[in-house]
């Protein structure tokens, strides 16, 4: 970050006035923003807000309804097509934009390959490409395939893309969304190096710590219009929120309303072990909120999916409600009372190409059907619900959900969960990529359900998020239990020592409240 002690200097690129409208449905009210050479910018707001729209306007993918665009002090139409990358304005997408099966190198150099006569010179971007990762400081090699990097190294790989057309604006769409806070620092280091080189980022994050870390400026956006632009050095996380959102944020996490310690045991799984996991035991309780914690490979997701039958079991039992289960399928544990929401909802989640309706009813068609057939009023009455339960918004329900911000494809996930009424739901992620709005709207409804008597497994890689809504935290490493936490225990701190491996306690012993 600058010290902004020096006079700004004139803009590489700026949106003057940009309004843009979906059809009659208007998404950008008139707004004004700029990227200087060398510094952050971030764009921050609920989902929805407009931040999506904004970055591809200023990429080229979507044009403005009406406004300017300007280039070094020109006004000017950015192509489409992704054909502003060869001006110096590179977009890198949330969803990594990578080949698996290429090399590294190709895949820097796909679309502008280097030829030496009629034929591939493949030695020479070998050559550049380790070059290009030389400067960044990231070893991987311009060999190596794309689907066996880490994604982190994927992430680099989408810079060095970058730097090697020679970026002067490289937009940064949540590229921390998957990273451990190691791997968040790393491209922190690398970002800063780009800045020391005179590039411009514009950053997109939904967390607030790493905005007030990073960014130079922020820009907030709210419901399609500016709220303001100002330097962090004179913000706070809770006045970012706040212009965000609009309110106060200070009951973030709803208060904990202890569960009956004499509550019977709902789920219970005793030495199971899964692909990349082993001897995980634990139990459940009805209106318990039980926390997963560990760093990114610790098993957490793995265990989930072996419960409800995404993976393999090579050893142990389940229980539930008391009566040992086999689930070799999902459709096995939604049918049981059990369901899981992925962490994945744009991969394995959601039919993004189809509207809401199906999208919420996929799992209990069985509820929907009349006389052997589906009934398009039931499936109806039924998003009606979910709407007002889970405040789902979307001006037109059956556009697909690949057009709704990131908070309403997750609350519409969470419907969908709901949908086939579950005692015991299995959260991967729950608020992952949504906005701090959002979330407080989460987790207050995963309060309501553990009030209800529901019983709930957060996964998360958020501490304060698990530390904020759990009862009780199992702390997981290299596949195993290193820990569980229960009341005063459960802190930042303790939870990394188990995460860690500072502490480990043997949890062969029935885990349990």
């Amino acid at each position: 970050m600058s010290d902004g002690t020096s006079a700004p200097m004139q803009p590489v690129l700026a949106a003057h006035r940009i309004s843009k409208s979906f059809g009659e449905i208007p998404v950008l009210f008139s707004i004004d923003f700029d990227i200087r050479p060398g510094e952050v910018h971030a764009i921050i707001g609920e989902n929805g807000a407009g931040k999506s729209t904004l970055i591809k306007i200023l990429s080229g993918i979507e044009q403005p309804t009406s406004g300017t665009i300007t280039y070094d002090g020109q006004t000017i139409v950015l192509p489409a097509d992704g054909k502003a990358e060869a001006m110096g304005i590179v977009l890198i997408h949330q969803e990594l934009n990578l080949a698996e099966h290429l090399t590294v190198a190709d895949s820097i150099f796909l679309g502008r390959e280097l030829k030496r006569g009629p034929f591939l010179d493949t030695s020479e971007m070998r050559r550049r490409a380790s070059a290009v990762m030389e400067t960044l400081h990231v070893r991987v090699d311009p060999n190596a395939r794309i689907s066996s990097l880490s994604v982190a190294d994927k992430q680099m790989v989408e810079i060095a893309k970058a730097i090697s057309r020679d970026a002067r604006v490289l937009i940064m769409d949540e590229p921390t969304a998957v990273l451990s806070v190691g791997e968040t620092q790393t491209l922190f280091e690398q970002i800063r190096r780009l800045t020391a080189r005179g590039v411009a980022v514009v950053f997109i994050s939904h967390k607030l710590d790493e905005i007030m870390e990073l960014a130079d400026r922020v820009t907030v956006l709210r419901d399609g219009q500016l709220i303001a632009t100002v330097g962090t050095q004179s913000l706070t996380p809770d006045s970012i929120a706040q212009m965000m959102v609009g309110r106060e944020l200070s009951n973030l996490y709803p208060p904990k309303h202890e569960p009956d310690v004499d509550a019977p045991v709902v789920l219970s799984v005793n030495k199971l072990d899964a692909p990349t996991v082993r001897n995980i035991s634990f139990d459940l309780r009805r209106g318990e909120i039980l926390g997963f914690a560990g760093l990114i490979g610790s098993g957490r997701t793995a265990v989930a999916e072996a419960i409800v039958g995404l993976a393999p079991r090579s050893a142990g039992e389940i229980r539930l409600n008391g009566k040992v289960v086999e689930f070799t399928r999902v459709a096995q544990s939604v049918e049981a009372g059990l369901a899981y929401m992925t962490k994945d909802r744009k991969g394995k989640g959601l039919l993004l190409n189809m509207g809401l309706r199906p999208n919420l009813t996929l799992l209990t068609l069985d509820k929907h059907l009349r006389a052997g057939f589906l009934d398009p009023a039931s499936e109806e009455r039924a998003l009606e619900r979910a709407t007002r339960r889970f405040d789902i918004r979307a001006r037109d329900p059956s556009v697909a959900v690949g057009r709704l911000s990131g908070g309403n494809q997750q609350k519409l996930m969470l419907g969908k969960t709901m949908e086939s009424e579950p005692d015991i739901i299995i959260m991967d992620e729950p608020t992952r990529g949504i906005d701090v709005g959002t979330k407080q709207q989460i987790y207050h409804i995963i309060a309501a359900l553990a009030a209800e008597g529901k019983s709930v497994i957060v996964i998360s890689s958020e501490l304060q998020e698990v530390i904020g809504l759990s009862h009780r935290v199992v702390v997981m490493r290299n596949g195993q239990i290193a820990g569980v936490l229960e009341g005063a225990e459960i802190t930042e701190e303790e939870i990394m020592r188990y995460a860690a491996g500072i502490k480990q306690s043997g949890h062969d012993e029935r885990i349990s409240a």
